[in-house]
């Protein structure tokens, strides 16, 4: 299929190109569309109890959560004073008249509520509303008019505009502003580094074509799916990230095995088509194994995950059509020009034999040290992963003097609860339930992190009660918080929702899921690695080489996220005791599926040495010096994408950034250049495997 795909592409090669340029250009102009569809939410589970409160507030009760959360700060003069009541009513009305609100809540026009006020007397809130939903646009919007306008000295008060409006405006600027930091460092070192590594200013665009193409690709396919469902923003640095990353991958082996063809001596059209059969076959291959994993996000509830997985399997599917359809009739067009604008003469000629095959057989001949030496330094890397602790994203992420996390800030030192986040508890057909309800809201009163119960009130047939607690709601001490609520037993028909239990089921069912997505996981990437290899040890030792990688690095990030430690390194951030949950997956996935595809270009290798007569020893060797320089350099290469994403100022995707980028050096490193090669002399032959009955599954190659 391969081979004649390359002939096809040869005789056609000005046709495939134009189309392909075309394809690009018109996803691009489509795909830009996405930027102002995207929102920053997508954290709660739609099938949860939380959810469900929600929607009844929401559709029953027409009960809204402020969008905009504004504390007046008064000095030294108390709330009560009336030249502050006075002035802070009008300046109530004046925010009242803004562009997007629909309605105000003050502790001055409500007539004093208490929740609304400090505990020193001294600062108030002001309660903004809006129409749109949490994390909508709308509310962002809103959020920047407020925090425009708002926030600061304002009519001789200090005001302090927060909120999820607010929160939300805040990250997508700033991720919007850092993503382009990330790419204005990622992309021109990317080249240079491209040209260093090709030897030739002529093959090192090829990957940033292929790359390009994925990435608009991609939000062309992004834009398609927001018209259904939500996307957020985040996807973005992810769709960034994998397409230049892949389409380096990619594009390094296709233009690596053409070049090593045409320096043999062969046509132009009988090279294309050699690479196809070789390295089209692994990128195919390698693709797939990445885009099962990809595929694992869209198992969970959440749609922040969800968008992750739609951005993952979109910007895979594009970099192998790009690496497979729209590189060879580029190459077919180049032909020997390929070489031209040399930068590094020893580059566009590898060596035969060199230190990677050296290192592979130093390895060799010393198996079981290296093996107990690498295990011992991993778990090394490994040890702090007893300290982590998983939260979600909140105002914390963005950094220490952002107007909007100052704001959170004053919100939690100085006011009794969580005014603008409550719990909220609506007990279904619970009007002629007043004594039990009563009991049962002393108990929930008497929860250690709950301040204030407000008295039941009846709508109708249901009863809803508010609680208030002291911690901020996307905590791990919110978390076991609301489980210590929902264990008081309740009058039937009660379900618990609010911010806090959002965050809760939002995390459980995460924990729910995850095993499912594991198993998937582990389990396709098994059968492929199988039918590509023909082996069954080989798929396994894959799997377990990169479960140990995986621990290494997540190690890593709690010795540096939770504990404090290289800020110098990755830049300053408010420390939580926590990492994002779903940033955490999201490395795990995406960092499992990019080992993977190493492990394909490595085996791939291999294999082709083994299958034409090499001893086990002789293939590891040749396969490593051959595949190796390439591995490490698509390493090096996607880690300097990732790795940009570290000058982020908004933590969670610091951490996607340094977590993505020290995996894959890890594992194109250490994993690649000595476990690999001392595992697979210890199993010799028995490397390539396979019960009789199951050979016939196998690829042939």
């Amino acid at each position: 299929m391969f081979e004649s795909l390359g002939h096809v592409l040869v005789k056609h090669r000005k046709s495939a190109v134009i189309l392909f340029v075309v394809g690009i250009l018109v996803a691009g102009g489509f795909g830009s569309l996405i930027f102002n569809r995207l929102d920053s939410g997508g954290y709660s589970n739609p099938t949860s109890d939380s959810y469900k409160v929600y929607e009844y507030l929401r559709d029953v009760l027409k009960v809204q959560d402020p969008s905009v959360a504004v504390v007046l700060d008064a000095g030294d003069r108390s709330v009560d004073d009336p030249t502050v009541a006075s002035g802070a009513l009008a300046l109530e009305k004046k925010m009242s008249q803004e562009e997007g609100v629909t309605k105000t809540l003050s502790y001055w026009s409500s007539g004093g509520e208490k929740t609304l006020k400090s505990a020193d007397g001294k600062a108030a809130y002001i309660l903004i509303f809006g129409n749109g939903e949490a994390f909508s646009p709308e509310n962002q919007k809103l959020g920047e008019i407020f925090q425009t306008k708002y926030d600061g000295k304002v009519a001789g008060f200090t005001l302090y505009a927060g909120g999820v409006g607010v929160v939300g405006n805040a990250i997508n600027e700033k991720i919007a502003d850092d993503l382009k930091l990330a790419e204005g460092i990622s992309i021109p070192l990317t080249f240079v580094l491209l040209a260093f590594v090709f030897g030739a200013l002529a093959a090192s665009a090829m990957p940033l074509i292929v790359g390009v193409a994925a990435i608009l690709g991609a939000f062309f396919i992004l834009f398609l799916i927001s018209l259904f469902t939500d996307v957020s923003v985040y996807a973005l640095n992810l769709t960034t990230g994998m397409g230049l990353g892949l389409g380096i991958d990619y594009a390094l082996l296709m233009v690596n095995r053409f070049r090593e063809e045409i320096h043999h001596g062969k046509s132009v059209e009988d090279s294309v088509v050699t690479t196809m059969a070789t390295a089209g076959k692994t990128v195919f291959y390698s693709g797939m194994t990445v885009l099962v994993t990809m595929v694992s996000l869209t198992f969970f509830p959440l749609p922040f995950l969800k968008s992750f997985g739609y951005a993952g399997v979109s910007v895979v599917a594009l970099a192998v059509i790009g690496a497979i359809f729209g590189l060879p009739p580029i190459l077919a067009l180049m032909g020997k020009r390929v070489d031209k604008g040399v930068v590094r003469r020893s580059a566009i000629t590898p060596k035969e034999d060199g230190r990677w095959a050296h290192t592979a057989r130093f390895v060799m001949k010393r198996p079981v040290p290296v093996v107990l030496l690498t295990l011992i330094a991993l778990s090394v890397m490994a040890a702090p992963i007893g300290n982590i602790k998983f939260s979600q994203g909140d105002s914390r992420m963005l950094p220490a003097n952002n107007p909007a996390a100052i704001a959170t800030e004053v919100q939690a030192e100085r006011f009794p609860g969580q005014t603008g986040n409550p719990i909220e508890i609506i007990v279904f057909d619970g009007a002629d339930k007043t004594a039990e309800i009563a009991q049962y809201a002393a108990k929930v009163a008497a929860v250690p992190g709950i301040v204030a119960v407000v008295p039941p009130q009846v709508i109708n047939k249901d009863v809803r009660l508010v609680a208030y607690q002291s911690m901020l709601p996307r905590t791990p001490e919110s978390q076991q918080l609301i489980h210590d609520v929902r264990a008081i037993k309740a009058p039937s028909g009660t379900l618990i929702g609010g911010v806090a239990a959002d965050y809760t089921d939002s995390q459980d069912g995460i924990a729910k899921t995850l095993p499912w997505a594991l198993g998937w996981i582990a389990l396709s990437v098994l059968i492929l690695v199988f039918i590509f290899t023909g082996s069954i040890i080989l798929p396994i030792k894959a799997v377990l080489l990169n479960v140990l990688s995986l621990a290494a690095t997540m190690g890593v990030l709690t010795w540096v996220f939770i504990d404090g430690h290289l800020q110098w390194l990755v830049g300053s951030f408010t420390l939580t005791g926590s990492i994002d949950t779903s940033i955490v997956i999201l490395i795990v996935v995406v960092v499992f599926g990019l080992s993977m595809d190493y492990e394909l270009f490595l085996l791939s290798r291999i294999r082709e040495e083994h299958l034409q007569g090499r001893s086990n020893i002789e293939s590891v060797a040749t396969g490593l010096q051959r595949s190796a320089r390439i591995i490490t350099a698509a390493a090096v290469l996607l880690a300097v994408v990732f790795a940009a994403f570290v000058t982020s100022g908004v933590t969670s995707i610091k951490t996607m950034g340094f977590g993505v980028a020290l995996a894959v050096i890890l594992d194109a490193t250490v994993i690649r250049a000595l476990l690999v090669p001392a595992l697979m002399r210890l199993f010799g032959e028995r490397n390539w495997w396979a019960p009789k009955s199951l050979q016939r599954f196998t690829l042939k190659h």
